[in-house]
């Protein structure tokens, strides 16, 4: 029943494909990152330690070493320039504008990868984050200049009280960021508007969601400015 219930919602909104590649990049990207540091340890204790074992290897096992980190110098920078290719290719794709109910429609996982997508349109760089433990933070966005800002993704119908927002401002200043967005399918009452004024936190709710992607349609990609 769960499985079919999940197809039958996924083929409610065809426009939009899940971005299970997204999860596969990050993955890799933590795979190249390990395999990088990996290298550079071994390059700094074979320049600056310069152990016994290394000087008294014979000639052709010194040879074949070398080749191996030639070797592996070369297909990290492949991986690095696909990752880089990747990143590229899709900031120049246009998501195409769902509505609210398709929106809402969406697994939880595709709505933070569609949200995401959308700041990477708008110049942000966008790292999903959520997972257990995540302290709600599903997005970490990087602006210009360093400063980082936090996302949370809310696919919900009933209307965000300032309950939520309390507990987002929370995890700003927890993380230690410059702003906090809070992106949701639903309604944001009142009092959670008044409860966010003046502090460095952005509330956007369905309709304006939904207004955001179509604008974006329309627009190329901007670069958010640094503040």
């Amino acid at each position: 029943m769960v499985v079919r219930t999940e197809w039958r919602l996924r083929q409610q909104s065809p426009r939009f494909k899940p971005q299970r590649r997204q999860a596969v990049s990050l993955t890799s990207r933590w795979i190249i990152g390990l395999l990088t540091a990996v290298y550079l340890l071994w390059l700094l204790v074979r320049t600056v330690g310069q152990p016994d074992w290394l000087t008294q290897l014979p000639a052709l096992v010194s040879e074949l070493l070398r080749l191996v980190e030639i070797g592996w110098l070369a297909t990290l920078l492949v991986l690095w320039g696909l990752v880089w290719w990747h990143e590229r290719q899709e900031a120049g794709q246009r998501l195409p504008p769902l509505k609210l109910e398709e929106l809402y429609n969406l697994h939880p996982a595709d709505f933070e990868r569609y949200v995401a997508r959308l700041f990477r349109q708008k110049g942000y760089k966008a790292a999903v984050r959520g997972r257990s433990g995540d302290l709600g933070v599903d997005l970490v966005l990087t602006r210009q200049g360093g400063k980082r800002a936090i996302v949370q993704c809310k696919r919900y119908r009933n209307t965000i009280g300032p309950d939520i927002v309390r507990e987002l401002y929370g995890t700003l200043i927890h993380e230690g960021v410059s702003h906090a967005f809070l992106v949701t399918t639903a309604d944001i009452s009142e009092s959670a508007r008044a409860w966010a004024q003046g502090k460095p936190m952005t509330l956007i709710d369905g309709p304006t969601l939904v207004a955001i992607a179509r604008s974006l349609q329309l627009s190329p990609p901007s670069s958010p400015k640094a503040s």
